[in-house]
């Protein structure tokens, strides 16, 4: 029509519909590689720092940061469950709830250790550094998928928040922690304005994190749900962001490479999601 009327006013509308059609079709494609149990819930990320003191401390709030802005992209709502500060910087550890359909689905890609190389801003002599941090990401659980926990099982010790926060929450022992005894595991919740709420969300956390283990002990192998567990050191990273001397980001289970590292931290993360999961099928298929 714009040819027939020789109109060149509709040309920028018609780039910008091809533009919006080619991210739904994008999206569409990625979608048909969720085909998981549980790929449709919302998803509970875990961030823990690693070797490297400060340093790895720092690259957390980073890696914090980053699935924050990838989430506002989609549109995912994000409930913050706790956020203990570092000691000089960063995040000695964080929990966040990603609300929105398929967040586990693409976030379990982000599943396991990070590693950045830069020029540490916390170095004198501007010597270049490594750190880690590792990510663990699982489903929210429904109800009906709860885990029953025995009260003899748990420990829950009460304290006050660290960090920024509401009046209420720095001034009152409102922070909940719940210890798992049989396993060891340990859920932290500090951003709710009362003991009870926190406690609520801890549990329900918890069970989450349970039903997850107890889903990988009935598979034959632990790494098509959630992949080879590692320390959170040289050799055992899934992906390494380097700054310095050159910048790149590169996946090293599907080599899916990006230079524009501020993008990435900045949240965009889509191809490397999109290269794991086409990769988790490819392998799947390989070993079936």
């Amino acid at each position: 029509m714009a040819l027939t009327e020789d109109d060149s006013s509709v040309e920028g509308e018609i780039a910008e519909g091809l533009k919006q059609l080619r991210t739904e079709m994008d999206d569409l494609e990625v979608r048909t590689l969720l085909g998981g149990e549980y790929d449709e819930r919302d998803a509970i990320i875990s961030l823990h720092p690693g070797a490297g003191g400060t340093e790895s401390q720092d690259w957390a709030e980073m890696l914090f940061r980053m699935y924050l802005r990838w989430a506002e992209r989609r549109r995912f709502e994000v409930d913050v469950l706790e956020a203990q500060p570092g000691d000089e910087a960063g995040l000695k550890s964080a929990t966040l709830v990603v609300k929105g359909r398929f967040a586990y689905g693409l976030l379990a890609a982000e599943r396991g250790v990070h590693r950045l190389v830069r020029i540490s801003p916390y170095d004198a002599a501007k010597r270049r550094h490594t750190s880690f941090a590792s990510i663990d990401v699982v489903p929210v659980i429904e109800e009906d998928d709860a885990v029953e926990i025995p009260p003899d099982d748990i420990r829950i010790d009460v304290f006050r928040s660290s960090g920024p926060g509401g009046q209420s929450v720095n001034t009152t022992d409102s922070a909940v922690r719940i210890t798992h005894m049989p396993t060891g595991l340990v859920v932290t919740c500090q951003t709710e304005r009362s003991q009870l709420q926190n406690r609520t969300v801890a549990m329900r956390v918890l069970k989450a994190r349970l039903a997850e283990r107890m889903r990988e002990e009935r598979v034959a192998k632990i790494e098509e749900l959630r992949g080879e567990r590692r320390d959170i050191a040289f050799g055992s990273q899934i992906r390494s962001y380097v700054l310095h001397p050159y910048r790149m980001v590169k996946d090293h289970r599907t080599g899916t490479e990006s230079s524009n590292v501020d993008a990435i931290l900045d949240g965009d993360l889509d191809d490397f999601v999109r290269a794991y999961l086409e990769w988790q099928r490819r392998e799947g298929a390989s070993t079936s």
